[in-house]
């Protein structure tokens, strides 16, 4: 179900897959984040994902007229993992309220796993 705003001039729809890209683009952003994970995770092994695949690292769930976003991340070693999710968490809610005008309720993150960068 993409979202749908209604004004004077005719109606504005965002597609999941955008809101998706444009939350994986935020969060990939952010300092400490090596990039996004494939939401499955099997044995312990997580799939990093590239750039141009941004959006299957996020899940974007749509409850009333509210937004919950899901975000699977990898992190670099030796970053403190509250603060890196607490700046995801905050840009990601800033770009998506105030760029594009999508209400969020929730922002998860979930860390998929650490990587050391050499």
């Amino acid at each position: 179900m993409p979202e749908v705003t209604e004004n004077k001039s005719g109606k504005i729809t965002v597609s999941k897959d955008v809101i998706a890209q444009m939350a994986g683009f935020a969060a990939s952003e952010c300092y400490g984040v090596v990039g996004m994970a494939s939401q499955k995770l099997q044995d312990g092994i997580y799939v990093l994902l590239r750039r141009e695949n941004t959006n299957k690292g996020v899940i974007i769930n749509f409850i009333e007229n509210k937004v919950n976003v899901d975000i699977y991340i990898v992190v670099s070693y030796g970053v403190k993992i509250t603060e890196v999710a607490q700046n995801i968490i905050d840009k990601v809610r800033y770009i998506l309220e105030k760029h594009a005008g999508i209400p969020i309720e929730h922002v998860n993150v979930i860390v998929q796993g650490v990587k050391v960068i050499a």
